[in-house]
Order: C-alpha cells, then structure tokens, then sequence
C-alpha cells in the first residue's frame, strides 16, 4: 500500500485532523517527554562520572598502598575502598609479573595472557577503563617504583553498572508513570480550559441550525457572560460571535421589515387595482356590444383593451395569491381527491389546447391529501399551462398521481424541449421566464411556477424538476393523510 492509500485510510494519524485537545495534550507529553530525557540523560552522567572520579581515587590511592611494605609474593597489601575485589599486578624489572586478583575473600592470579594484555594496554598514572578478558572492565593505572619495578592496580567497573543500571531503570519507570500521569491530567485541564471555547461552538452551531433565508427570525441564543471575559482568548472570541449575533440579527430584522412592507404594498395595490381593472374590461366589453356602427380600428383597440385588461387582471389575481401565501395566511384544512382534481385539470387543458396529446396515469384507488382544494386546482392547472405554454404542439404530456410512503406524488412529464439549463436553478422564482417574446404572447406572466411552489410549501411539501431535452418533469411532493 502507498503512502497516499495509507494516509486516506488512517486520517487520525495526520496531525492536521486531530482536535485542539490532542494536539495540545500531545505537545505536553511530547515537551515533558523530552525534558525528561534531557534530565534523566544528564543525571544518569553525571552519576557516573562521579562514581568513576570515586574509584579513580581509589585507584591512585591503590598505587601509594602497593608501593608499601610488600608481603609474601613481593604484593603489597589489599586496595582501599576495593570493597573486596580488586587487581594488583607488579612488573619487574626483569621482565618478572607477580599478579593478584581478589573475589572478596579467594585470590586467584592473572593468565600470562590477561598480563600480556595489560602490558600492551599504555597504562599511564591517569586512570583508565581495560577490557580484562575474563573478569571484565576495570578502571587501572600503574606508577613506576625507584627500584624499577612497575605497580598496576585497579578495581572493577561492574559496581558503578549495577548502580547506572539500577537508576535507569529507576528513571525509565518513573518517566512512565509521570508521562501517563501528564497525558491523563494536561487532558482533564486541557479539556477544562477548553469548555468555554466548546460553549461558544455550540451557540455557533445552533445559530447555524436555524432557517435565516425568509420570515422573522429571532436569534435569541448568544454567549453566556461567564464567557465573554475580554481577558481571555475564548472571551474574546464569545464577545466577538455575539457582536456578530447582534448584527446579524439587526439585519435580518430589516429585512423582514421590509418584506412586510414589499408585501404589504403588493398586497395593498393588488387589491386595489382589481376593481378598475374590472372596470375597464366592462367598458370596453359593453363599447363593442353598442349598435352603433364602429370603425374596425376602434373595435380592434376594443378589443384589445378587454385582453390587456383580463391579462393584468389574472397577474393582480397571483400577486395577491402569492402575498397572502408569504404572509402565512392559513389555507383551507379540507379532504381533497387529487384524482378529481387532475381529471378536471387535464380536461381543461385539452379543450384550451387540443393540438398536445394530454394524458392521465391515475390509480384505481382515489388518491387524497388534506389541503385546500381551490389552490390545489390550482398547482395541477398552473403546471399543466406551463406545459402548454412552453411547448410545441404535438406534445406529450402525462399526469401521474402515486402514493409512496407519507408522501402523494404528482407529476407532469412533457416530451418538449426541456428547461434551458441556465433557468433550471431559478424557475421557481417569480416573473422568472425563458422566451420572453412567446411568454409574453402566450400569456405568461412569470408567476405560475412560483404559485405552485409557494402553495406547496404551504402544504408542508415541495416540488422539484428534472430536465433535459425530451423529458421534462415537474414533480410535487405533498403529505399524506395519516
């Protein structure tokens, strides 16, 4: 396996994905860690340096004590401090050796070997450590008597490495136990320290959570005071989210502000303009039904007045739908059979445009929600228009009711053209068009596809679309009844 493979597959071992916590806790015990080898390091030489500069001593001392009154053997008497181990060889002047080596309280002497080794060794007045094959490192020096004789004499090092053996072992198991006591309480302090810095996430989060795209939001949640202390780091960052909290929220206020005010405007004009809207297609419908003989051009400007009129008259008629759907203005709560509703849709749209093939898929079993029934008809004949409206004659087009799950499925599929792939994102918007020249000729006024999905919405569900040349489908998702 690669490194690459390797690194995908273990991500925890990349310290860029470690939280906060580990890594501070990591960089404790790494820090701890090498302090303490450091320390333990210097300790452990200094100890033995002290322990060589002690036998040393002992050592030279050895060569002033061999340099005494000899015994039997012409060797003087036993080391201090040798602690009962300890070697003594005495060269003569004619080539003559005389050694001793004690074991506590058993003397043994030196292979012609071993004293050919310590001949060949350079053995000055300054002590030094020598291999002695068979008994180990010593530490030896040797001095030169007036009569010509030389005197070596030394002790063993394995004292000094029991005791540097026993304290690193000493040292490691502590290093051990101290790290485990540092990970586990830098983690407790660590993740004490960082609570507040996790508090302040959590208002991040349930800040996030919240719908802040339309209507009047209410951002009540903030940073509690216990952690905004401008002192600290995480104080500072709480003081700086709540600022962030107070803009964002003055500004989701004015915008809600002036939706309202859009809205009510809208709602307003709407309103009053149905009255001279109806006024003025009633006059120009009463002026062509006069008698009295009318030149063609005015009858034409007649009756183009009474179309213009009836247009502008359905756009107010969806401003206002579509205002009292944003304000929230409850809907009828009513059982609806969907199928009956489609089978009227469909047949309308036929008569209104009998050169597309129109079609019904409909179970056998009538399909129901609970809604109000005028904006229902409404979704299906807005679909059905927009079906029409936006593709040539010939067309297929398939109404299809399906209950899946919790959820009534209704679809309307086309063979036409498709949504061009550069509106697709914004059709639900309002006066959203493609062919602005046809639209406008054939009536559209941009609003329909927003209608059907504001009165989705206010259903509890929603509508979506799937496109592309040859198959278009515009499907709404609304909850079934229980």
């Amino acid at each position: 396996m690669n490194s690459s493979a390797t690194a995908g597959a273990r991500p925890w071992l990349r310290p860029g994905g470690w939280s906060l916590t580990t890594k501070l806790v990591t960089a404790v015990v790494g820090l701890f860690l090498v302090v303490t080898a450091a320390t333990s390091t210097f300790t452990v030489l200094a100890l033995q340096n002290h322990l060589v500069d002690q036998i040393d001593q002992d050592v030279t001392s050895s060569l002033v004590r061999a340099g005494g009154p000899r015994g039997p053997g012409g060797v003087g008497g036993p080391i201090p401090g040798g602690g009962g181990e300890s070697l003594l060889v005495l060269l003569r002047g004619d080539g003559v050796a005389v050694s001793r080596v004690e074991h506590g309280r058993t003397v043994d002497e030196l292979t012609d070997e071993q004293i050919a080794h310590l001949r060949s060794a350079g053995i000055g007045s300054t002590p030094r450590t020598v291999e002695v094959e068979g008994l180990g490192n010593y530490r030896v020096a040797s001095a030169r008597e007036d009569d010509g004789d030389t005197v070596i004499s030394g002790l063993p090092m394995s004292g000094i490495h029991r005791i540097v053996d026993a304290v690193l072992g000493l040292v490691v198991g502590t290093t051990i136990a101290g790290l485990a006591l540092v990970a586990l309480g830098g983690q407790w302090l660590i993740r004490r320290g960082l609570a507040p810095l996790q508090r302040v996430a959590h208002t991040a989060t349930q800040v996030s959570r919240l719908e802040l795209d339309s209507g009047d939001v209410a951002l009540a949640q903030r940073v509690a005071a216990a952690d905004t202390d401008p002192r600290t780091e995480v104080g500072q960052v709480g003081i700086a989210l709540n600022n962030l909290l107070d803009n964002v929220e003055g500004a989701l206020r004015s915008r809600h502000e002036s939706e309202t005010r859009v809205r009510q405007f809208v709602a307003d004009a709407s309103h009053e303009l149905r009255t001279p809207l109806a006024s003025i297609r009633g006059y120009a419908e009463l002026s062509r039904r006069e008698p009295a003989p009318v030149p063609p051009s005015v009858t034409h400007a007649l009756s183009r007045v009474e179309s213009e009129a009836l247009r502008m008259q359905g756009l107010v008629e969806d401003l206002l739908l579509l205002a009292r759907l944003d304000a929230g203005r409850p809907l009828d709560r009513d059982p609806v059979d969907l199928s009956l509703l489609a089978m009227d849709a469909v047949s309308d749209a036929h008569a209104a445009a009998p050169g597309h093939r129109w079609e019904l898929d409909l179970p056998e079993e009538p399909v129901e929600v609970t809604g109000d029934q005028a904006r229902l008809h409404q979704v299906i004949a807005n679909l059905l228009a927009n079906a029409r409206t936006h593709t040539p004659e010939g067309t297929r087009v398939v109404t299809s009711l399906r209950r899946e799950g919790g959820w009534v499925r209704l679809a309307v599929v086309d063979d036409g053209p498709g949504v061009p792939e550069a509106l697709q994102e914004n059709v639900f918007e309002r006066f959203t068009r493609g062919d602005e020249s046809r639209n406008r000729a054939g009536g559209s006024t941009g609003l329909g596809l927003s209608i059907v999905d504001a009165v989705a919405k206010s259903h509890g569900g929603r509508v979506e679309l799937e496109s592309q040349p040859g198959r278009t489908v515009f499907t709404v998702f609304l909850p079934a009844p229980s």
